[in-house]
């Protein structure tokens, strides 16, 4: 398991380093840059935007940019922001934990409701329940989340507040009236975890709906069943886990999905996380961010997915890892 971990270690160099090369080749290829809008401006002088320009290095070809950001890295300098010359690294780790926070709750809210209702779906096969869930679980999966989240704005902010009726935080992560505590922050989270995490709770109660479908019909359920054994235990023991398996590879992967999502959610919700930085940065040509940013998000991604085979290897023994 430790060599095992330590070769997949390894292999996200590569991957780190095509990433970032094709991210900073398109950012840097693409019109206009930090200065265009100063030597447009007629107040500033031309030779005012060619020193600023020399000063943040982008009068070199992006090339050479590129591995001086490269080298920098190796040293663990994400660099300083072209928008306000502030440390990068000082502002990621400041944002991550927000970002951090919206997506572990979408993941456990998503399996809070995905996991019962595909399983309670499988035990009452082709009755009422069973088919509204499985409507229900498409249109859900159907849902774009930003079409979503401006809904629930719409809806539990803007209109119930029109009615009279108690409505829920739309910005931010805490209320300056609220004093930032448990409450304060989870009534801010509500409507984010609701358009982050239903298009996975209409694929997940799916697919655990179909591993459970399968999984009962095997003959050791049979057996379970033929000894006695209450229908609760049959199904909430010894068919549950191996059905839960074939959910695991999505929800592993679904942290790096919900990490994405963020960057619209985030921005909708002004929740002050990574995804609404990314947000920021690429509207202010801030390469030196949205590379950094960029970073970390492949790195999750690739953690995460390190994580999901180790949680395999833990789930079934019967998997090894190579």
């Amino acid at each position: 398991m430790t060599a095992y971990i330590i070769r997949r270690l390894l292999a996200m160099i590569p991957i780190i380093l095509g990433v970032t090369f094709l991210t900073f080749a398109i950012i840097n290829l693409m019109p206009g840059s930090p200065v265009l809008r100063l030597r447009d401006n007629p107040k500033i002088r031309p030779e005012a935007a060619a020193a600023l320009e020399k000063q943040l290095g982008l009068d070199k070809p992006w090339p050479e940019r590129y591995l001086t950001w490269l080298g920098d890295l190796v040293r663990g300098d994400l660099g300083v922001s072209l928008y306000n010359q502030l440390p990068i690294a000082d502002r990621i780790w400041s944002v991550i934990p927000a970002t951090l926070l919206l997506a572990v709750a979408s993941l456990v809210f998503a399996l809070i409701v995905a996991v019962p209702m595909g399983v309670y779906s499988a035990v009452r096969h082709r009755s009422l329940f069973d088919q509204t869930a499985t409507v229900s679980g498409v249109a859900m999966y159907a849902i774009p989340d930003f079409w979503l989240a401006l809904i629930l704005v719409w809806v539990f902010a803007l209109q119930a507040k029109a009615l009279g009726l108690p409505s829920l935080p739309v910005g931010g992560m805490t209320d300056a009236r609220g004093g930032g505590d448990f409450l304060d922050r989870l009534q801010h989270l509500i409507l984010p975890v609701i358009a982050l995490s239903l298009a996975q709770i209409g694929g997940w109660s799916a697919i655990i709906r179909s591993s459970m479908l399968e999984v009962l019909s095997n003959d050791f359920i049979r057996t379970a069943k033929s000894k006695g054994l209450s229908d609760r235990v049959v199904y909430y023991v010894h068919a549950f886990k191996p059905a839960f398996i074939s959910l695991l590879t999505l929800v592993g992967l679904a942290l790096p999905g919900l990490l994405g999502g963020a960057i619209i959610i985030e921005t909708i919700f002004a929740w002050p996380g990574m995804g609404r930085l990314t947000f920021e940065a690429i509207g202010r040509r801030d390469y030196t961010m949205i590379m950094a940013t960029t970073l970390m998000f492949a790195v999750l991604t690739m953690l995460s997915n390190l994580l999901t085979d180790v949680a395999y290897v833990t789930l079934d023994p019967r998997i090894r890892l190579e």
